[in-house]
């Protein structure tokens, strides 16, 4: 597990690798050769318009923010959103990832078919599925071969190198296209929060469509019934919760509590001691999470699980989401709050484990993310005079929730992939769940609507969710550096933060020592986390 896994840039674990604004954001999503200034420069950059879409309003409302618009039932009356195909009959090659099994390709999914068709175009799709480097080693080899596909999604953490300098070489400059008042040409565009297209700006341009999810990033999703033998999932502190997770180990059975993902482990873990969501600020000086207490905390707590075989035993396993339905693993970390209320859940009782006190003294918190993760680039082998129409393709599939095409995209074919019932909400067919209906799957990966919560026949847990969201939200922090830049972020942060991971997760499996985090926090300053904290709290200074 060289890299983060799946889920890790959706919570807070990714947040040292990024640059302007810290968790998310793709300022540096590889460490690259970034023109001097470039934090400067993107700091100017005057950011898309927003515009928000009328849609049906929500059974209860969203926070900016805070808490994510819910929906108990689906509207009844989808508007629709664009007018006519916006392809134009040429195929459309993408380069994109998925967290889970990829759906059957080919004429035999007649979703894909229909996709197509209503696109006007065909999506040419490179999908990884995510094991261990696959998307980095993927990314490289197509840039390597010169072939570069007309879209290509940029992830925020797995290591991309020279970021910077590659879209200059490699893609168009989309800032006359989305900046400012230009973005309303695409009103499913113009109408993606603003604070998640700050993850497209590197080196003072917009470089792409960005991606935007929830501010609400990792939990542990559970299995309800899994944690019912020691009374659920709500501990007094880090001891209960250790004494409670150790009696349902039972290895003749391969039953464990905890996925084997280390990282995601461990900043969970920190939320439970108050650690820094990335950086802390006191009086405009500085504390990042490496450097804290609280972090350290979280990783000897993580070691001591390791030992008492608290994760499952496999490090490699790639998707824990089968195995945590099935009862083999109690919880894995996820997205809040799309996790515990899309349709490949609904089988299974998921709920959200809210952070508590580890112990006495310490005050638990949440660490909000920033919204986005990543954007999706076009190639500069694509025409200039075409790049309208892949904008338009992307404004179709951002289409919000409540309109027709968001309808399509998100639930499939109706009759076929999704039925409604005598309330009119929707049922999943066994058909959609395997083609059409899945979390995370390569098209929303690469563009998707604004974020929302909706629990397909399940308004209970819907409403589940909005209550967790609310507990989140009242211990909720933000990360201090976000919408401020530091050129050393973007042109070493990425590598340093791996490194570190790589060092946590050695030391979790027992590789190393819990002493070698102490030098390995020592070379991360000497080699440019101090020269980061230097050029964010001098932006924190100006702000």
């Amino acid at each position: 597990m060289s890299t983060l896994n799946r889920r890790g840039f959706l919570g807070v674990a990714a947040a040292g690798t990024l640059s302007a604004a810290g968790l998310a954001s793709l300022t540096a999503c590889g460490s690259g050769a970034a023109t001097s200034g470039g934090a400067a420069k993107s700091a100017k950059v005057k950011l898309p318009d927003f515009v928000a879409a009328k849609t049906a309003a929500p059974d209860i409302a969203g926070v900016s923010g805070g808490p994510d618009p819910v929906y108990l039932r689906y509207p009844a009356n989808p508007v629709k959103a664009t007018s006519g195909a916006p392809g134009d009959g040429k195929p459309i090659s993408v380069l994109t990832e998925t967290w889970v099994q990829p759906a059957p390709s080919g004429s035999s999914n007649q979703y894909m078919t229909e996709l197509n068709k209503r696109l006007g175009s065909k999506l040419d799709l490179t999908v990884t599925q995510d094991v261990g480097d696959g998307y980095l080693g993927k990314f490289n080899s197509i840039i390597a071969g010169g072939q570069i596909p007309d879209l290509v999604w940029f992830p925020p953490n797995q290591g991309l190198q020279k970021v910077p300098a590659l879209l200059q070489a490699k893609f168009h400059d989309l800032t006359p296209y989305l900046s400012g008042s230009a973005v309303r040409k695409y009103p499913n565009l113009a109408n993606l929060p603003t604070y998640a297209w700050k993850t497209s700006v590197v080196d003072g341009r917009i470089w792409g469509v960005t991606v935007a999810q929830s501010h609400f990033g990792q939990t542990y999703i559970v299995n309800s019934d899994f944690w019912k033998k020691v009374g659920g999932t709500t501990f007094s502190s880090a001891d209960d919760f250790f004494n409670k997770a150790k009696e349902l180990v039972d290895q003749r059975t391969k039953k464990y509590p905890l996925e084997p993902a280390y990282i995601n482990a461990v900043h969970l873990f920190s939320e439970w001691w108050g650690a820094p969501n990335s950086w802390a600020d006191k009086g405009g000086k500085l504390t990042h999470m490496f450097e804290s207490d609280e972090y350290f905390a979280a990783l000897e707590f993580a070691v001591k699980c390791f030992k008492a075989n608290l994760f499952w035993p496999d490090a490699t396993l790639a998707n824990a989401n089968p195995k945590v339905a099935g009862g083999q693993i109690g919880a894995y970390v996820e997205s809040m709050p799309k996790a515990i209320s899309t349709a490949d859940n609904l089988s299974w009782p998921a709920d959200a484990m809210v952070p508590f006190a580890a112990e006495s003294g310490s005050k638990p918190n949440f660490h909000l993310n920033y919204g986005s993760i990543g954007f999706t680039a076009i190639s500069n082998g694509v025409d200039k005079a075409r790049i309208p129409t892949l904008l338009k393709v992307m404004d179709y599939l951002a289409a919000p929730m409540g309109t027709e095409e968001n309808l399509f995209l998100t639930y499939g074919i109706e009759g076929r992939d999704y039925k409604r019932t005598s309330s009119g909400d929707l049922t999943i067919t066994a058909k959609g769940q395997a083609e059409a209906v899945t979390s995370f799957s390569p098209i929303q990966n690469f563009t998707q609507a604004p974020p929302y919560v909706y629990a397909p026949g399940a308004p209970a847990r819907a409403k589940r969710v909005n209550e967790v969201q609310k507990q989140l939200h009242a211990m909720a922090i933000e990360n201090p550096v976000n919408g401020l830049y530091s050129d050393t972020n973007t042109n070493k942060g990425a590598t340093l933060t791996q490194n570190m991971y790589d060092l946590l997760n050695d030391i979790v499996a027992g590789r190393k020592p819990l002493s070698a985090w102490k030098g390995g926090v020592k070379t991360w300053r000497s080699q440019g986390g101090d020269q980061m904290r230097s050029e964010y709290e001098k932006a924190l200074a100006k702000s």
